[in-house]
């Protein structure tokens, strides 16, 4: 079953006739045609969705933080700045199925009292942003969207609003800040987004994953979605899998589904190689073995008992001829320069990460540097304003706990354990 990506063919299958052909836009007839707004938070309470994001927060509860009786402007907000390395999901809803995320946010707008939504775009899929547009100006004409959508006496109005590729402004609140033209850094918190947001207004921000689920959890009933799952984990994920496997790609499953299942979805190991590792929820989740992952199904609980986090869905597979002291400093690489550098836990911390990790992978490391490493990232998680401190450590924690012979072989014979193929031996600069 598909809730997402599902009955999408064709060059055209984004348009609007088409999604209403799938049965697209029923939902919020049936919203407004009698539902109250706290109907519509009892079915996503019901489904059991979580955020799609990465956080993984009941959304339903989330809904219920906006405040009922504020009287002013309340906004709605998608997150779509999918920066997170090896994570591509939503850039496929919003390429193929923007009609669903417009929906789901029209009635995440009924359901809160919001007048005024912003779907904000990760500016390097430039041409996703102008089919949004494209959407967005479908939906309009069709009157789902503007003052008193199908002839009710609910009014909303949705804009797209492109960023500028800073991984920060995933972080919710930076991408406020972004949103309001000021520079894209993260906010204390409290207070919370739900009663100092947007303009200093009552916000809700949302995943696009998470959106575009509303529409079929609306028509089908809360407990079909969540039955599609587990118990908290109601259902399907789309999964970008990617790394060395045979059939890279997004893969719409139903929570809890095995991992060795999606694995063969996915064509298997390339080359027919053995799994070393894995990376189940994007780049800032920690690393677990191969042998881990193959007796763990694929839901926040069970990734969670297992020592990591489900995360955004981001499936990265490594091999065994993956040297982990090669993969640990490109990440941390990356987390150094995308730290936007407000804290010093996490702008001082992630340079120390990164040049430690090099000077290892060059041959130059010391025994001792490993415990460093541990203590570093123990004075960066936790001890910054947003969790990119946290993404940064949390891989570095998990690849020398869990492959410490690795790293100690790579400082002590000044080379790499595996014999790599000479397409990865690539060493950043």
């Amino acid at each position: 079953m598909s809730v997402i990506l599902g009955g999408l063919h064709g060059d055209d299958g984004w348009r609007l006739e088409r999604y209403v052909q799938r049965g697209g836009y029923e939902a919020l007839r049936k919203v407004l045609s009698g539902m109250a707004p706290e109907q519509v938070i009892d079915e996503v309470k019901k489904s059991s969705l979580r955020g799609r994001g990465g956080a993984g927060f009941p959304t339903g509860l989330k809904w219920t933080f906006m405040p009922k009786n504020y009287v002013g402007e309340k906004y709605l907000v998608c997150n779509s700045d999918e920066g997170e390395p090896g994570t591509f999901k939503d850039r496929d809803i919003l390429r193929f199925n923007p009609h669903a995320l417009i929906e789901g946010m029209i009635i995440a707008a009924y359901a809160m009292g919001a007048t005024r939504g912003y779907n904000y775009i990760h500016a390097e899929i430039w041409s996703v942003y102008l089919r949004c547009e494209e959407a967005l100006a479908e939906a309009r004409a069709a009157g789902f969207l503007g003052q008193n959508i199908l002839g009710s006496s609910f009014s909303f109005e949705l804009f797209n609003h492109h960023g500028y590729g800073a991984y920060i402004c995933g972080e919710e609140t930076a991408l406020l800040e972004s949103l309001e033209g000021k520079k894209g850094q993260p906010r204390y918190k409290p207070p919370f987004p739900a009663t100092y947001g947007l303009y200093g207004k009552p916000t809700t921000i949302n995943n696009t994953e998470t959106f575009a689920s509303v529409p079929w959890i609306i028509r089908n009933g809360g407990q079909a979605f969540l039955d599609l799952g587990r118990p908290n984990n109601g259902g399907t994920k789309i999964f970008s899998v990617s790394g060395h496997v045979n059939r890279p790609g997004n893969y719409e499953v139903p929570l809890g589904t095995p991992f060795a299942r999606l694995l063969e979805m996915a064509g298997g190991m390339r080359g027919g190689r053995k799994l070393k590792a894995v990376i189940p929820g994007g780049s800032s989740m920690p690393v677990l073995p191969g042998e881990i992952m193959m007796q763990t199904d694929m839901d926040y609980d069970s990734i969670a008992k297992a020592g990591s986090m489900l995360g955004s869905g981001a499936v990265i597979v490594m091999d065994d001829t993956t040297c982990m002291v090669q993969a640990l400093e490109r990440l941390s690489w990356f987390y150094h320069e995308e730290s936007c550098g407000q804290c010093t836990p996490c702008r001082e911390g992630t340079g120390w990460l990164y040049r430690m990790v090099h000077r290892i992978e060059q041959g130059r490391g010391q025994q001792a540097d490993l415990d460093v490493l541990l203590s570093v990232s123990d004075n960066i998680q936790g001890r910054t304003i947003c969790a990119l401190g946290d993404a940064a450590a949390m891989p570095v924690r998990s690849f020398v706990n869990h492959f410490r012979s690795e790293f100690e072989y790579h400082i002590t014979h000044k080379r790499c354990l595996v014999d790599r193929p000479e397409h990865v031996q690539e060493k950043v600069a």
